[in-house]
């Protein structure tokens, strides 16, 4: 199981370390020109700037990620339901990215992947310590 916690960790710092810079380099310029993209990518979408995908890329997918990592290394009783949760909220992320601004990048599915393995570890780390503290009679 301990392979587990290390591999949900490595793939939370990964996320983390992509989600980061993105989520501040929108927040310093919420026009996206500073990362190479133009507010004209969120036509479809009911926001006009990249503020909150800044924020969100920053606290959820950045921020929350390294902390959850930091759980996960120490194979932390919450380790598993973090996991879970932040595997949800990039999944999420990705799919309503994909409806809004249409695939624009091989990122994309690759951390639509990373969040679907991050929900599946989580998972499987809820569900050992779940049967590991199960009194039988």
């Amino acid at each position: 199981m301990k392979k587990y916690y290390f591999i949900l960790g490595a793939l939370q710092s990964v996320i983390a370390i992509g989600a980061i810079p993105a989520g501040y380099g929108l927040l310093s310029d919420t026009s996206g020109a500073g990362l190479g993209m133009s507010t004209e990518m969120l036509a479809n979408s009911p926001i006009d700037s990249f503020l909150l995908p800044g924020l969100f890329l920053l606290l959820i997918n950045g921020i929350a990620n390294l902390a959850a990592a930091a759980l996960s290394f120490s194979r932390s009783r919450y380790a598993g339901y973090s996991g879970f949760l932040l595997g949800i909220a990039l999944t999420l992320w990705i799919i309503i990215q994909g409806w809004w601004i249409s695939l624009s990048s091989v990122l994309q599915p690759l951390f639509f992947v990373l969040g679907l393995v991050n929900t599946w570890l989580g998972w499987k780390i809820i569900r050992s310590v779940i049967i590991k503290n199960q009194v039988l009679p």
